[in-house]
């Protein structure tokens, strides 16, 4: 009985103190020039007085409410690489320190966005040994990975602390994440902060919530149906949102970097635009901070059982088309980043430049750096005549990258039998000044009335515009 009670009195006076969220903590970034939210728990009734080391003469004070939570806005500073601190006072005080003001982005995804500069087991990342020995020279990124976890409802913590990136932390990192934060760094010349939650083969509706689920898709939400209806649990509807996003959703942050995929491949016509569209809206929702930026990662070539199937292709296509559907987003292609010898590969070794990609978009639509070009070219339009077919690209940049040996063109005549073509640039005359164009030939379809670009599974391209960005697989069919 005496245990007992000296059990109790310790977790009341536990229960006393402030406590944080663990992803408020020491080396944490705050979003820069905004209004950030801090928040924990402290018992019913009590006040909380926060005070900030760059604001010496301002205090914010919160009241717990009768579930003990609490919450303030504190305004932040410029971004700096001056070390800051915030001081939470119940009557006993708590400091964090080596806080940063920056620039704070969340990695989101499955394991391509999960992949650390490390590598997985049998799926190394390119570059690490240089990653290593330059991580001294990116100061002030910093990094928060989540736990993945599920749960059935939405959590409000996650056991996680933030790591100040250097040559002993870096292979934890986000390869994905932290090459783009390499780039943001380096060009805005400010600490960039990178908070890490997803889930290695998660479906998108992994992520979304249980009134979304229910309101547009058909899937199952009790607990049986959910551990049933998928032969991995990372499949699973729901819980990794619960478990692995939700701890993040009061944080402060300006946008979010996603590359997830692969595993809604097969999904039926528009299924994952939709879903995808749903999700982003429902994170701004949740998140609360307007329409942050949304940029996100074209599925790699990948085999997907057979090399000429166009699985994966249709899947490429519903991105492509979720990123003009979702406002203030962007998509980054891939087609140039796996190596022939990876159509088994699922995870591919070339992650710089996926991170530098995603960075580009940022700069130029986040940050107003409008010389960074940050787009792939896509197909805009084509004129047959005879057996010729010409096309035209949107954000060329003025130039495409070769003149010859283009591969990855295939043209169809009525019989809907693709045959690969010949491709070459043409400099076409029109409106005062000459066109950038492709001329397409086949000798197999003299007549041709369809065009596809790296319409397979695994089918890298070589086609890039002026900024070395490559072409977005496309087809004119609708078969």
């Amino acid at each position: 009985m005496l245990i007992i009670t000296a059990m109790a009195v310790a977790a009341l006076c536990a229960q006393a103190k402030v406590r944080l969220p663990h992803i408020i903590g020491d080396n944490m970034v705050l979003q820069q020039c905004t209004e950030a939210r801090l928040w924990g728990w402290d018992q019913p009734g009590k006040k909380v007085n926060v005070s900030v080391s760059w604001d010496t003469q301002k205090t914010y004070t919160a009241k717990t409410g009768k579930d003990g939570r609490w919450m303030v806005k504190v305004q932040t500073p410029k971004a700096s690489y001056t070390p800051l601190s915030i001081t939470f006072d119940d009557g006993e005080p708590l400091t964090i320190s080596g806080v940063l003001s920056g620039e704070v982005w969340v990695c989101a995804g499955q394991s391509n966005m999960e992949m650390p500069v490390k590598g997985f087991g049998q799926c190394p990342v390119e570059g690490y040994n240089d990653e290593v020995i330059n991580a001294r020279n990116y100061k002030g990124i910093h990094y928060v990975k989540i736990p993945s976890v599920m749960s059935m409802t939405p959590l409000d913590d996650a056991n996680c602390e933030w790591k100040e990136v250097s040559a002993a932390t870096v292979g934890e990192a986000s390869a994905t994440g932290y090459f783009f934060a390499q780039v943001v760094n380096k060009a805005l010349d400010i600490p960039v902060g990178l908070v890490m939650a997803n889930k290695g083969g998660t479906r998108v509706e992994s992520w979304l919530t249980k009134e979304n689920l229910q309101k547009y898709t058909q899937e199952p939400l009790d607990t049986m149906g959910i551990v049933n209806g998928h032969e991995w649990d990372y499949h699973r509807q729901l819980v990794w949102g619960n478990g692995t996003f939700n701890p993040i959703l009061n944080y402060t942050v300006k946008g979010i970097i996603f590359y997830q995929g692969c595993s809604n491949v097969g999904d039926p016509g528009d299924q994952y635009s939709e879903r995808l569209h749903l999700l982003v809206r429902q994170w701004r929702e949740q998140f609360g901070l307007g329409e942050i930026p949304f940029y996100f990662v074209e599925i790699a070539p990948y085999n997907y059982s057979t090399l000429d199937g166009d699985n994966g292709a249709r899947l490429r296509e519903q991105q492509y088309k979720a990123s003009t559907l979702i406002p203030n987003s962007g998509l980054v292609c891939t087609n140039d980043l796996a190596y022939p010898y990876e159509s088994s590969q699922i995870h591919p070794t070339q992650k710089k430049p996926v991170g530098q990609r995603l960075a580009y978009l940022a700069l130029n639509q986040t940050y107003g750096m409008t010389d960074v070009w940050c787009k792939s070219p896509s197909f805009k339009d084509m004129k047959i005549n005879g057996g010729t077919i010409d096309i035209h690209l949107n954000d060329d940049y003025g130039s495409i990258s070769r003149f010859e040996d283009i591969q990855g063109f295939e043209v169809a005549g009525d019989d809907h039998v693709f045959h690969p073509a010949k491709a070459v640039h043409f400099w076409q005359p029109g409106g005062g000044y000459w066109d950038e164009t492709v001329r397409i030939t086949c000798d197999e379809v003299p007549h041709p009335v369809a065009l596809r670009y790296c319409f397979k599974n695994f089918q890298p391209g070589n086609l890039k515009n002026g900024a070395g960005l490559p072409l977005f697989p496309f087809r004119t069919d609708n078969w």
